[in-house]
């Protein structure tokens, strides 16, 4: 791809239980994005939340990791990053993009801030890898779905410097859902609307409303859960009794 912009794809969330849904967000965003940008995509990551979010029925992240690993299994792009994870306590999602832009910027890009002390990895992770061997600088991109762009408009749930740097400084990659419009959100929000070049709005034409909360009061209840996520992951889940599975 002559002349692209190489992005890494890096999605948040509890991933509790990953739902194909979560899966096709990277398909989908993908296929846009080599479509109608110069984007070149090479790399997805999924990471899970710290078990101190304190969700609701949130399994460990020990389980919600190799529940991911299952997931993706069949995809040779999209890996987990446990980085999130590892990390002493809950971090907000600027400073996860931020943590992976900077890892990408010392390993590939080559043009890290001396000024910014990281934080020592364990190793290389392996997905870092698919990014060496050119010499065309790679962007972190949050990949997220409309619900997230429209959570920014709700009173003190985001830092409006941390709406700032992921919108301006990496950008957003939104997979829209039917019913939901979030060109009306960025024109309400100035900061959207300053940004709205680096918003990329991908409509899901293919609607599918497969959610985890779903999944799970479905697994609660004994129905089946086939075809809504995968089959290993189900395995899994029934093997290490989760979301109340060990009652059936």
């Amino acid at each position: 791809m002559t002349g692209s912009h190489r992005v890494v794809l890096l999605a948040c969330g509890s991933f509790n239980p990953p739902t194909n849904m979560h899966l096709r967000m990277f398909e989908i965003a993908r296929d846009f994005l080599h479509r109608t940008t110069n984007h070149n995509v090479i790399v997805g990551l999924m990471s899970p939340v710290h078990d101190k979010y304190g969700k609701e029925g949130l399994v460990s992240a020990s389980d919600r990791i190799q529940l991911l690993r299952l997931a993706l299994n069949s995809s040779s792009w999209v890996h987990v990053s446990e980085w999130e994870t590892r990390q002493d306590d809950w971090t907000p999602t600027r400073e996860v993009v931020q943590y992976h832009q900077e890892l990408v910027d010392s390993l590939v890009n080559g043009n890290v801030d001396p000024s910014v002390k990281r934080q020592r990895v364990d190793g290389t992770p392996s997905w870092l890898t698919h990014l060496t061997g050119s010499t065309e600088p790679v962007t972190v991109k949050l990949l997220c779905g409309a619900d997230l762009l429209e959570s920014f408009a709700k009173p003190g749930l985001w830092k409006d410097e941390d709406i700032e740097a992921l919108v301006g400084k990496f950008g957003l990659v939104v997979i829209t859902r039917e019913g939901s419009n979030p060109y009306k959100f960025i024109y309400e929000s100035d900061v959207l609307t300053r940004h709205q070049r680096n918003i990329h709005i991908v409509t899901e034409w293919i609607t599918n409303e497969v959610s985890s909360t779903k999944v799970r009061r479905a697994l609660r209840r004994g129905d089946s859960v086939k075809y809504l996520v995968q089959d290993s992951v189900i395995e899994y889940i029934y093997k290490n009794a989760l979301y109340n599975t060990h009652n059936k």
